[in-house]
């Protein structure tokens, strides 16, 4: 048992001097001995023998021949152990640190360290999750827009649900600066006719040409849709195309959010 505090763990290193050599022999300790025996004392990095090569005695030590200024001169106290709380360099390993012991200002890792933020295996702190954006979702607003028979026709999108980055313009959504990655973009066009025909298709473009595409035959209300995950740079645009094949012009359903081009940046 212990009466106050119990004293900590200590481990053991040894004391160092380094002296400034010239031509003599008598030179001063920085701690006190009883004899020679307790420091070992290294001349040009050779041991050299107590009692025979030196005496020490309190803080003065007496060399039997004397050194030069060129000479290399140091000495370890055996006879005095540093005795300090900290472990050396090495000697910790995982299983003597208690949990949560570490606060965050302690750790190396670049980024922002706090409560919001995580430690990736690349040592870098990173916020969790993230947002979808640019985000837009576009759709067919104000007078009914005409698509002539067996013709590619841009849908133009006058309305706007959604649109975070103020991206979309021009019937078109544009990449902005510092927003290039992966993209999920979706389409859908609808006419307003009860009438059935052979070919109706929906179409997504990119910079001008077709990346996704859905067709089916056209009857009473069918709405077509079409999907796709892709890689867009910075400055890319993306339109929205329908196509009909019934013999003469048909008006997309309008004001309508069923007919639209959406999309978001995917996270990662």
């Amino acid at each position: 048992m212990y009466l106050g505090n119990q004293p900590a763990l200590s481990y053991t290193s040894f004391a160092k001097q380094d002296f400034t050599t010239s031509a003599t022999t008598s030179y001063t300790l920085d701690n006190p001995v009883a004899n020679a025996n307790e420091l070992a004392l290294f001349i040009n990095f050779v041991r050299q023998e107590p009692t025979t090569a030196y005496t020490a005695s309190g803080t003065s030590l007496t060399l039997t021949s004397a050194t030069s200024a060129s000479d290399d001169m140091y000495c370890v106290f055996l006879g005095k152990a540093v005795q300090t709380v900290n472990p050396p360099n090495g000697s910790v390993g995982a299983s003597q640190i208690a949990d949560g012991s570490i606060a965050l200002g302690k750790l190396s890792a670049t980024g922002t360290k706090d409560s919001t933020t995580f430690l990736r295996g690349d040592n870098t702190f990173a916020v969790a999750g993230g947002t979808n954006t640019p985000a837009f979702y576009a759709y067919v607003n104000g007078s009914a827009q005409s698509v002539s028979s067996a013709t590619a026709t841009k849908v133009t999108l006058a309305g706007t649900l959604l649109d975070t980055d103020s991206a979309f313009s021009s019937n078109k959504f544009t990449v902005p600066t510092g927003e290039a990655g992966k993209y999920f973009l979706s389409g859908s066009v609808g006419y307003n006719s009860a009438s059935d025909w052979d070919i109706h298709f929906v179409r997504i473009y990119k910079n001008g040409s077709s990346i996704s595409k859905a067709s089916n035959r056209q009857e009473y209300d069918t709405l077509n849709k079409t999907s796709v995950i892709t890689t867009l740079a910075v400055g890319d645009y993306i339109e929205l195309y329908a196509y009909q094949s019934s013999g003469s012009s048909q008006n997309l359903r309008t004001p309508s959010t069923e007919v639209y081009l959406q999309g978001f940046k995917l996270i990662g």
